[in-house]
């Protein structure tokens, strides 16, 4: 009776593949990377004399390699190369297919679209027409968990709420070791449903191009360190400025000829990751909100404050996670609609800011995107010419962008980097309490407890940007500085102030579009004009 014909992947060391009485078996497995090769090392036993056993080691992709294991195991075993040939052919593409299901099976399997009850469709729907719905979320993001961050955290959620929509927004946490960007980033992930996001601890050069074509559209990508995930950069600033990428690569058949295939990956899709190192990735950057970390004195008593609480059993662990599944649920009931802003063409950055047209692009999305987010307190507007659904922008979506951006406006206008910046503050509030204008480097240090590396670093970029010069001194005895620029970040901010408030008032005077007003129960008063009406959600 002729045995069985097959694969048996009991022990993925020890593979076994059985064609009538030739017995093949692949030593150490195979791997699953590389899929341009597949090399093995082989043992073919014929069972009717199993002493005599031939041992091969070979790439099955590589023709010539294959012809020889062929005719010299044939020879060995006694056995006709038709019924070789036939046999390594039928193990190529079984270990073909093994290696194609074994991947499958690694791929983590998506969590499945939570199905909301009647009661969380109810309660999500009425969170979402409160009146002071980013107050309340701001609120809401506190009572999670995030400690002393609310105003980042609540630009983090809505930067991530715009991951449905055809141009999201893109976020990245900046500070030094230990401020907690990591923690916070982690922190608003964990209000985005788990079938919305992806989160990454490192990725390798190509890992980016064999994701499925659809495997990341309107997902949330979460880069845990973009300091290590230099090689991936290039693919993330496609991803978010074209949207998709492809790469070509080169494979061969079970013959051994090589055919070329293209590798394609779409989006859109939301990146948000963190990063010591703003300088290094400014093309990264650019297409980015930056979010800067709060790394002030009040700010670890607060963190240390909820640690003690925490360790103490005194936070009410539970609380926190239903505000975060009520967030959650939010964020599954926004649909995908339109967004149009009227008051756009009146929109100005401050002159100061640099490469201001991707700045420009910036505010614009997240005032869409703080639209879209109201979408439940907007009424669905219809394009008489394209017949396109639409919500639009108000007054105070605008106000409430600048406001929430303000820090990040003012940071694009300083020539300083953000550490720098906080140096050169810090500097001008010890020599005011000192009631002088100038210092020694040492005795700065001391003062600062910084590392002489870094305040050379700091001296010198203040110095090149003409912000102190030098007094007196040499560099054997020390360099008395003295403070060349005391208003400069007041200035920068007083002028960004006065233009958000210029363009208000100029939106006020020159357009006829009236504000959409709100009740106290939420629900917004219907504008009486033929054809509208408010967004519904099926």
């Amino acid at each position: 009776m002729k045995k069985p014909i097959g694969l048996i992947t009991d022990n993925p060391e020890l593979l076994l593949y059985l064609d009538g009485k030739l017995h093949i078996t692949v030593l150490g497995g195979i791997k699953l990377t590389g899929f341009d090769r597949l090399k093995v090392t082989l043992k073919l036993v014929n069972t009717d004399d199993k002493l005599n056993v031939f041992r091969h080691n070979l790439d099955l992709y590589n023709s010539i390699q294959a012809e020889q294991l062929i005719e010299k195991s044939a020879d060995a075993l006694n056995i006709g190369t038709r019924e070789i040939s036939t046999a390594i052919t039928g193990l190529t593409t079984s270990l073909e297919q093994y290696r194609s299901e074994r991947l499958e099976a690694m791929k983590p399997k998506q969590p499945e679209k939570k199905q909301l009850s009647e009661a969380e469709r109810k309660a999500a729907i009425a969170y979402l027409k409160n009146p002071d719905l980013l107050g309340r979320t701001k609120q809401a993001i506190g009572q999670s968990g995030i400690v002393g961050e609310e105003t980042n955290a609540l630009i983090a959620y809505l930067i991530y709420t715009s991951r449905t929509r055809e141009n999201p927004l893109h976020l990245l946490c900046l500070g030094a070791s230990g401020t907690g960007k990591t923690w916070l980033q982690e922190k608003v992930g964990e209000l985005i449903p788990e079938e919305d996001k992806l989160e990454i601890t490192t990725l390798s050069v190509n890992a980016f191009y064999y994701f499925g074509k659809d495997e990341l559209k309107y997902k949330l990508l979460l880069l845990e360190d973009m300091d290590g995930a230099e090689d991936v950069l290039y693919p993330i600033r496609e991803l978010q400025s074209k949207r998709k990428i492809s790469k070509t690569v080169t494979l061969k058949d079970s013959k051994g000829n090589p055919k070329t295939i293209t590798l394609q990956v779409e989006g859109p899709v939301c990146i948000s990751g963190c990063t010591t190192r703003e300088q290094m990735y400014e093309d990264n950057a650019n297409r980015c909100i930056l979010l800067y970390m709060d790394n002030s004195p009040e700010q670890d008593v607060k963190i240390m404050d909820y640690q003690r609480k925490m360790s103490a059993g005194l936070i009410d662990r539970y609380a926190e996670k239903k505000v975060r599944e009520q967030l959650k649920n939010v964020q599954r009931l926004l649909k995908p609609v339109s967004v149009k802003n009227p008051y756009a063409p009146y929109l100005q950055l401050p002159e100061a800011v640099f490469k201001p047209r991707r700045t420009m692009l910036l505010l614009l999305l997240f005032t869409e995107t703080i639209t879209y987010y109201h979408q439940y307190q907007r009424e669905l507007k219809t394009d008489e010419d394209t017949g396109e659904q639409y919500i639009e922008t108000t007054i105070e979506d605008i106000q409430a962008a600048f406001s929430l951006l303000e820090t990040t406006l003012l940071k694009k206008s300083d020539e300083l980097n953000d550490a720098c910046r906080d140096f050169f503050e810090k500097l001008k509030t010890y020599l005011k309490e000192k009631d002088t204008d100038t210092f020694y480097s040492k005795e700065v240090r001391a003062a600062f407890r910084l590392s002489p590396s870094s305040i050379g670093r700091y001296l010198y970029e203040l110095e090149r940007m003409g912000y102190i010069k030098i007094a007196k001194g040499s560099r054997y005895k020390g360099f008395e500085y003295k403070i060349q620029s005391w208003n400069d970040l007041e200035n920068l901010a007083n002028d960004a102030q006065s233009m958000v408030k210029s363009i208000l008032e100029n939106i006020q005077l020159v357009t006829r579009i009236p504000p959409v007003t709100q009740s106290l129960n939420g629900l917004h008063k219907m504008q009486k004009i033929s054809g509208e009406r408010p967004v519904t959600h099926e």
